[in-house]
């Protein structure tokens, strides 16, 4: 019992990141760099076109066996095995799809418009979006980070549903009034507002105001 306990109490909480076909998968990674060097325990979900979005932006070929892509992201990023954990489209016994298991904090980032509207009705036909809805209705944080150009009429009336809800809709929008100088700087602009909304301690993005 003295040793689940302080297996439990190693990491500072439990978060749920998604990973969908929009582009910006730069976003993604950088934010599981930041959540996973601020010592959560991370479960990662990856649809079939978010492993092909982070191939073709980012080089990466994110294995498609969960046991393989859970490696690859713990060498990758350098951190122990236990740390950083992927479950597959439907593996519906994981903790993400039950309702007493999950982490009361998601992010899907980034979000296509299609999860978007699967998540805003309760479609729930695969993981992302089951794990999704467990985080809405145990009225969890549940964050979108939604990547599109331009936005529909009902892409934004599935946002104000969403909003409704009390899910933040944070779009891939970066500022630049940090004084950005690279696209790095643009993706911590971003990963640092989820941050923030999180409540994790960060210093890869200045607060207006701050120097």
């Amino acid at each position: 019992m003295t040793n689940k306990m302080s297996e439990q109490n190693r990491f500072h909480g439990k978060i749920t990141v998604a990973i969908t076909g929009a582009s910006g998968s730069g976003y993604a990674m950088r934010l599981i760099e930041c959540l996973l060097k601020a010592n959560y325990q991370l479960y990662v979900l990856c649809s079939s076109a978010g492993r092909i979005v982070l191939d073709t932006e980012l080089g990466i070929k994110l294995p498609g066996s969960p046991d393989k892509a859970s490696k690859f992201l713990a060498e990758k990023f350098q951190v122990k095995a236990e740390q950083v954990t992927v479950f597959g489209k439907e593996q519906w016994f994981s903790p993400v799809a039950s309702g007493s298991a999950a982490p009361k904090k998601m992010i899907i980032c980034p979000c296509s418009t299609g999860t978007m509207s699967a998540v805003c009705h309760g479609m729930s036909d695969n993981l992302i979006e089951r794990a999704a809805d467990v985080v809405i209705k145990e009225r969890g944080q549940l964050i979108l980070m939604v990547r599109e150009t331009p936005f529909s009429t009902l892409h934004l009336q599935n946002m104000l549903s969403l909003s409704q809800q009390g899910v933040t809709i944070m779009p891939a929008s970066p500022g630049f009034y940090h004084g950005a100088q690279s696209i790095e700087d643009l993706i911590d602009f971003m990963v640092g507002r989820v941050l923030d909304h999180l409540g994790i301690e960060q210093d890869i993005m200045p607060r207006w105001g701050y120097h």
